[in-house]
């Protein structure tokens, strides 16, 4: 049972993928300021978004991204809308110009999407693919082979859905490295300086849904071409600070909340050891099953964030969702493309609940061994 406001409520074990789990600690902030925002009489939702209260909250959520960073010099922060989604097209709108290819790592679903709307734009390339092993490893991406005139080398750093993540990055010398982060942003830390850009959805683990946040060098960004739509174009938002249109204020309030959080929390370094001990106690669970349950991904390359295991038959799987579910447990069903069982173990998810979730899986085990 936790306290929330005035209320005592039981927190359900939420596993979801995204929109995900939030901090309890922001959730109740935001529950106190919701009504009166720094005593304007208003909510943050209701303000003008030309107006200083806001402006000063926008402008806090952008320092503060690049200081847990170690403030990176030459990079724009951009408050964007249309998911990672839309960054797909947008990137290869925006960097491949005509003669040009862009290269991509394929990782799995995500990876793929990726690619599939760069296509749409222009010349493209796969630079390493694990496909042949049905994406439950990474590629060797040490040594790419890029062609002459490589506009950028685009990799998905986590899959969600396969559960991979990458432990480095590969060295792409003068060829912009972009990487879409949306599922693994923030785990741990990481040389912004490798990469010409970042972005990622927030609602894993930056926030709720509706804001995607892009870091990029200042020189990718500030030329965009006018052939593209207005909101299409990097140099829009870089010249009007991401406030060309009316930005979703509530979603950037509640980043910079949870940004203030994982400061509290020793920043990257604090957050990594926290998501270090949850991920090792359900891989451990996994590995001492006696292949009770078995781990999709080769264990090199098992991501932090999104555990993906299987049970012996499809039936068995269908049995420990419902139990889990009757148990408070949310959101342990597998992407519905790959099936089988996934724990989304995002940032704010507590070690509390990835106990009570091993606890389960170790009786369910003797209960259906």
């Amino acid at each position: 049972m936790e306290r929330a406001g005035d209320f005592v409520t039981k927190r359900a074990y939420n596993f979801n993928a995204g929109p995900a789990a939030l901090p309890l600690e922001v959730l109740e902030r935001a529950q106190a300021e919701f009504v009166d925002f720094r005593n304007t009489g208003m909510s943050i939702m209701e303000m003008s978004h030309r107006g200083a209260v806001y402006e000063s909250v926008h402008n806090e959520a952008q320092e503060r991204l690049l200081s847990l960073l170690g403030n990176p010099k030459g990079y724009k922060v951009l408050f964007l809308q249309g998911g990672a989604s839309t960054q797909f097209a947008m990137l290869p709108m925006n960097l491949l110009g005509a003669g040009q290819t862009a290269s991509y790592v394929m990782t799995g679903s995500w990876a793929k999407k990726a690619l599939s709307e760069a296509k749409l734009i222009g010349e493209t390339h796969v630079a390493a693919s694990s496909e042949a092993e049905k994406f439950m490893k990474l590629p060797d991406v040490s040594n790419l082979s890029l062609p002459e005139r490589t506009a950028y080398v685009h990799l998905t750093s986590n899959e969600t859905i396969e559960g991979t993540q990458f432990k480095s990055f590969p060295d792409t010398g003068s060829v912009p490295l972009i990487a879409d982060m949306s599922s693994d942003i923030f785990c741990k830390p990481f040389d912004l300086n490798q990469f010409g850009m970042i972005y990622a959805g927030a609602q894993k683990n930056l926030g709720p849904s509706g804001i995607t946040v892009v870091i990029a060098r200042e020189e990718l960004v500030s030329e965009s071409p006018k052939t593209i739509p207005t909101m299409l174009r990097y140099s829009t938002h870089v010249d009007n600070n991401s406030l060309y249109n009316t930005p979703p204020s509530f979603s950037v309030y509640m980043v910079n909340e949870v940004l203030k959080w994982i400061e509290e929390q020793g920043g990257l370094a604090g957050i990594e050891q926290k998501n270090t001990k949850k991920a090792e106690l359900l891989y451990n669970t996994i590995d001492a099953s006696g292949d009770f349950y078995r781990g999709c991904v080769e264990p090199e390359d098992r991501s932090l964030m999104n555990v993906t295991f299987r049970l012996a038959s499809e039936e068995l799987e269908k049995k420990f969702i419902k139990a889990s579910e009757e148990e408070g447990f949310v959101g342990l069903k597998g992407h519905r493309s790959v099936g089988g069982l996934r724990a989304s173990i995002y940032n704010a998810a507590p070690y509390e609940s990835v106990k009570a979730l091993t606890d389960f899986m170790s009786h369910f085990q003797k209960t259906n061994g």
